[in-house]
């Protein structure tokens, strides 16, 4: 990639807006879909097992000064592993304390830590309204679809553990730290029945997320025919429950953004929409890499060759995997540039297009079911669209 060429004619420097940090390199379960233990980088192995002091407060100060040299009005912090929470409650307060001194008086600090949920409770949230983290807790289904997943390391379930979570959470007191439920799409789950489940909990969000998978390792259930769009079928009863509801109770940022997009918005997900990247995950022993879901891809994809002890964050800006990931459409295949959906899904997640011996620059591997979820979503917008304009013409 000729990164000089692409600066001269006019592509801009974007500046990190979000920081994800490994403060655990580890897990208390042993998640059939985790894209750090099961994906084809395995780099976790020679990751030290927690963050050391002197590698926090470094990450600290990088974040800090590249927040002051672009002048950020706001940067977010995930609090990430495996799971976050195993590196204790003392480091974790401690490190927010740190990064919020030492940022500049005009840049905000929103700081989530993404759990499995097993280990919170009354202390944990106690940390979260000290030092203002909120939790995102990651829950697949009812019992059955949830164990299947994110077992213990000992074939145990979890499904009880995260349930006693998030009703904690969902108390008046604690209602306020809570971001919402990650949910990893089962296709083979019935789909109703898993957005009811978790809607029991009254989540403020669901955060839905397909499995990740690539041309080389495609996602459960999806094969090589166009015609055969299970993920789309599954979005699409959700979708309609969810749309269909007399108010909106939960948010759903994947829906939410292809309605937006279709209306000429952006997105607020990097799963549709094609907009930049502003990420840098810093490792355990301070190594800053791209996006950790590239682990999927190939042992060494998200590497940079950079450290914060040896580089500040402007550093990584002019590598080739960064600025690729901020091209937008100009890094899109030429099929995806083609596509009639293109401005809305945008290419998909980037890990998704990977195929072996060719790179990123292709259609997602869930292309069929992004074009068939987004026209049915479409064709629902178009409908009450129509609707509201019959509504009001005057006869």
């Amino acid at each position: 990639m000729d990164v000089p060429g692409l600066r001269a004619a006019g592509v801009p420097r974007l500046p990190f807006r979000e920081f994800l940090l490994k403060v655990h390199s580890r897990c208390n379960l042993a998640c059939d879909h985790c894209y750090v233990y099961q994906g084809a980088d395995q780099s976790w192995r020679d990751q030290p097992r927690a963050m050391a002091w002197p590698t926090a407060e470094r990450t600290c100060r990088r974040i800090a000064d590249h927040a002051a040299a672009h002048r950020l009005p706001s940067v977010r912090v995930l609090l990430h592993g495996g799971e976050p929470l195993l590196a204790g409650a003392e480091f974790l307060g401690r490190l927010v304390r740190r990064l919020r001194a030492l940022l500049p008086h005009h840049t905000r600090l929103d700081v989530l830590a993404q759990t499995n949920g097993t280990l919170v409770d009354e202390a944990v949230l106690r940390l979260c309204h000290d030092h203002g983290i909120l939790l995102g807790v990651s829950m697949d289904g009812d019992p059955a679809v949830h164990d299947r997943h994110r077992a213990r390391a000992d074939g145990g379930g979890s499904h009880q553990a995260v349930a006693d979570a998030l009703t904690l959470l969902g108390r008046p007191e604690h209602r306020p730290l809570w971001a919402g439920v990650l949910c990893t799409v089962d296709v083979t789950a019935d789909p109703a029945a898993t957005y009811r489940h978790l809607m029991s909990f009254a989540p403020p969000a669901i955060d839905l997320l397909l499995p990740l998978g690539h041309w080389g390792s495609p996602p459960p259930g999806r094969t090589a025919d166009p015609r055969h769009v299970p993920y789309a079928r599954w979005l699409t009863t959700v979708f309609d429950l969810w749309y269909g509801a007399p108010e909106q109770t939960v948010r759903l940022p994947f829906f939410e953004s292809v309605l937006d997009l279709l209306l000429g918005g952006t997105s607020r997900v990097e799963s549709v929409g094609g907009g930049p990247s502003r990420l840098v995950v810093v490792e355990t022993d301070g190594r800053l890499t791209q996006s950790d879901l590239l682990k999927t891809a190939y042992a060494g994809a998200p590497d940079t060759g950079c450290d914060v002890f040896r580089h500040g964050l402007d550093d990584l800006l002019d590598h080739p995997g960064i600025v690729a990931r901020q091209l937008g459409r100009d890094a899109l295949a030429a099929e995806c540039r083609a596509c009639p959906v293109e401005a809305v899904c945008g290419g998909g997640l980037y890990p998704h297009r990977y195929r072996p011996g060719a790179g990123f620059r292709n259609p997602s591997v869930y292309s069929p079911d992004l074009k068939a979820f987004i026209r049915h979503v479409a064709d629902v917008v178009r409908a009450d669209l129509a609707r509201l304009s019959g509504a009001g013409t005057v006869r």
